[in-house]
């Protein structure tokens, strides 16, 4: 209860700001856009850290941290391996959602973000504008890290990762 007591008083002089139960943050204050929220992966990372779970960023949040899309959702959606909830921050929603051991095998890496923005593209929109997109903004090492997790893809993308594993 101390704790709760302190962190209280933290938050009334404006120290530290609540962002929900449990999850705290030091406000950053832009001179024109007032005060900013912290990124989704950020709130959602602080949601899962403390029960030691894992997340995958998923649908249009995935397209669009890799520039595959514009679109900017209202409502984020991770993946995760822990216990499913959802967090509503200012005016976007984070939600997490629990899911087979199969879609968190790549959590945490490249491949497992690129997944998944396959997946909210789906095959048919997958151009080649938007492979050679990818192969002109990720580095090459990263690239060729690809075909390390080519079993855990679906058939589909197999081509797209040999694709983008090769050398311009």
């Amino acid at each position: 209860q101390a704790v709760d007591i302190v962190l209280h008083r933290l938050v009334r002089k404006g120290t530290i700001r609540r962002l929900a139960r449990g999850i705290y943050d030091f406000p950053k204050e832009h001179p024109k856009l007032g005060k900013l929220l912290p990124s989704p992966e950020k709130i959602a990372e602080a949601l899962v850290g403390r029960d030691c779970t894992r997340i995958q960023p998923t649908g249009a949040y995935a397209a669009n941290i890799l520039g595959l899309s514009e679109q900017v959702p209202a409502k984020v959606v991770f993946l995760t391996d822990g216990p499913s909830r959802t967090v509503k921050i200012g005016m976007t929603t984070i939600q997490l959602r629990r899911t087979t051991l199969k879609n968190m095998a790549m959590a945490g890496r490249f491949s497992g973000l690129l997944v998944q923005a396959l997946r909210e593209l789906g095959k048919e929109h997958v151009t080649s504008e938007r492979i050679e997109h990818l192969k002109r903004t990720i580095p090459l090492d990263v690239r060729q890290k690809l075909l390390k997790d080519i079993r855990f893809v679906p058939e589909w993308m197999h081509s797209i990762f040999r694709n983008l594993a090769q050398e311009d």
